[in-house]
């Protein structure tokens, strides 16, 4: 018989060198995966607050009015209102209004870096792709007027635009199919009207389920 020399490796060293090895990659990709979500939730909060800004100026030359909410609970069909968000808050992020941009095939699609896509959200192949959508409660067709910022006493706890599904240019907390979707490690992105951005859970806002009436 022969021996073995000092230098080899037995069959149970190599298994637990490629187990090791196995691990540490493993570490090593669930730390990248990590960071590329926290990178991609820091772009949709920085699309957010570019609409807190266009908010800004758009209810500064309106007469305190904010924009429209488009329509409610249906998926979106009609996009030719320019006194829709999508519409007016547009140009003052340098922008063509959405329904020029659809006129144009231009309109930013699924991984475009675009304000108005969020760059975690997959299109789920309706005509139009609005990743983010405003609070169904404020700016209705219903109203005569919309909302002016005068009307809304409590800006800071007031949502304007949340992560949506992308068939909806409006959304609230619901287990419909416009409901606000948490796509951030479970957390969904709010931009107030005050013009902050918030992440909140999905069990906080109601996701998949309904506003649980927190403030």
């Amino acid at each position: 018989m022969t021996t073995r020399s000092p230098n080899a490796f037995t069959l149970i060293e190599l298994l637990v060198a490629c187990t090791v090895i196995a691990i540490l990659m493993g570490m090593v990709f669930a730390v990248v995966g990590s960071a590329r979500s926290s990178a991609l939730g820091t772009t949709c909060v920085s699309n957010l607050h570019q609409f807190g800004h266009a908010l800004a100026a758009y209810v500064d030359t309106h007469n305190e009015c904010i924009p429209r909410r488009g329509q409610g609970m249906q998926k979106l069909a009609r996009i030719d209102r320019m006194c829709d968000w999508f519409n007016c808050l547009m140009p003052e992020l340098g922008s063509p209004p959405y329904f020029e941009m659809v006129a144009r095939g231009t309109r930013p699609r699924e991984g475009d870096r675009h304000p108005l896509i969020c760059p975690t959200a997959r299109d789920p192949g309706w005509r139009y792709f609005l990743p983010y959508a405003m609070n169904i409660y404020l700016s209705p067709w219903i109203r005569p007027e919309p909302h002016r910022m005068y009307d809304l006493p409590h800006p800071a706890t007031m949502a304007f635009l949340a992560d949506a599904p992308g068939t909806n240019s409006s959304t609230m907390p619901s287990a419909q199919e416009y409901g606000v979707v948490a796509r951030h490690s479970g957390h969904a992105n709010i931009l107030f009207l005050d013009a902050h951005v918030s992440a909140f859970a999905a069990s906080y806002i109601g996701c998949g389920v309904g506003d649980p009436r927190h403030p």
